[in-house]
């Protein structure tokens, strides 16, 4: 799932920055979507830009998180959740590494705006930043559901033992 959303992420992003001029906006559907390029050096939604160095380094322990917890995966809705948010961490990732103004400093390619151009009505964003809260509403339902990564529910240990 990672890798996919990661191909996915890159993929439109090279497309969008290819075809795309920066701040041009390209309307679709009817208006519903529209196609820009837009550099985000902040959190979700240009949250605290200027701490891209910060966002990176939580990005890369988000994923180093992730990657030692799937050894521990049995549940389907949790490999698709962490694979999500791992994914999408990664896509976002690579263009802080290798994006201008520099390594780690880089600004995320945005290009989907919904329901008005550049952001008028919700924040401009791209696919990693969407699997992300994609990943992160399925893990909150699955928390929610008592869900463990093994598989398991988590008032198991409270039943008693039928060996």
């Amino acid at each position: 799932m990672a890798t996919v959303v990661l191909l996915a992420d890159l993929v439109t992003k090279l497309v969008a920055v290819a075809m795309i001029e920066p701040g041009e906006d390209i309307r679709v559907l009817g208006g519903a979507l529209y196609l820009t390029n837009l550099r985000n050096t902040g959190a979700a939604f240009s949250f605290a830009e200027g701490f891209t160095v910060v966002f990176t380094l939580i990005a890369v322990a988000v994923a180093v998180v992730i990657l030692r917890t799937a050894r521990r995966l049995r549940s389907t809705g949790w490999a698709v959740a962490l694979g999500l948010v791992l994914g999408g961490a990664l896509g976002n990732l690579v263009d802080r590494i290798f994006r201008d103004p520099g390594f780690l400093r880089g600004g995320v390619v945005d290009f989907l705006s919904v329901f008005g151009p550049d952001g008028e009505v919700w924040p401009v964003f791209n696919v990693a930043d969407s699997a992300i809260v994609c990943g992160g509403v399925l893990g909150a339902v699955m928390a929610l559901r008592g869900i463990e990564f093994d598989g398991t529910r988590g008032d198991a240990e409270d039943r008693p033992d039928t060996a």
